[in-house]
């Protein structure tokens, strides 16, 4: 079985008050978005996790552990990571970290949580 993992920040912890991000987005929007997001990739018949990070060390953790723990085929890494400038550390570290993890799993980047599924099919073909 396909199995995808979908890297976020936890959206309790990002900073809505960020020009960078679209406006009108709170935490409450983004959890139901990521609910979507799951449900399209079982409709695929794709085994879907999710690995919500803090913007901190222990991030950088929760997301090895994660990659560690089960073997994917694709990682999808959400828009609130690599969006705002200032996040540009932890996406670097995200990267790097599904690269040197999860040498075989192809990494796709969503434009919003309920777009995840279709982020992941680019990479894996199945578009």
């Amino acid at each position: 079985m396909t199995r995808v993992l979908f890297v976020g920040q936890k959206p309790e912890t990002v900073d809505f008050s960020d020009p960078a991000l679209p406006p009108g987005f709170d935490a409450d929007k983004i959890n139901a978005g990521i609910v979507i997001g799951l449900e399209k990739i079982r409709e695929r018949g794709w085994h879907g996790d999710t690995c919500m990070i803090t913007p901190d060390a222990s991030g950088g953790a929760m997301l090895a552990k994660a990659l560690r723990d089960a073997a994917y085929d694709c990682v999808v890494i959400g828009g609130g990571l690599r969006l705002p400038p200032k996040s540009l550390a932890l996406f670097e570290m995200v990267v790097n970290l599904v690269h040197k993890t999860a040498p075989d799993a192809a990494i796709a980047f969503n434009t919003r949580p309920e777009d995840t599924a279709e982020a992941a099919a680019r990479q894996l073909g199945e578009a």
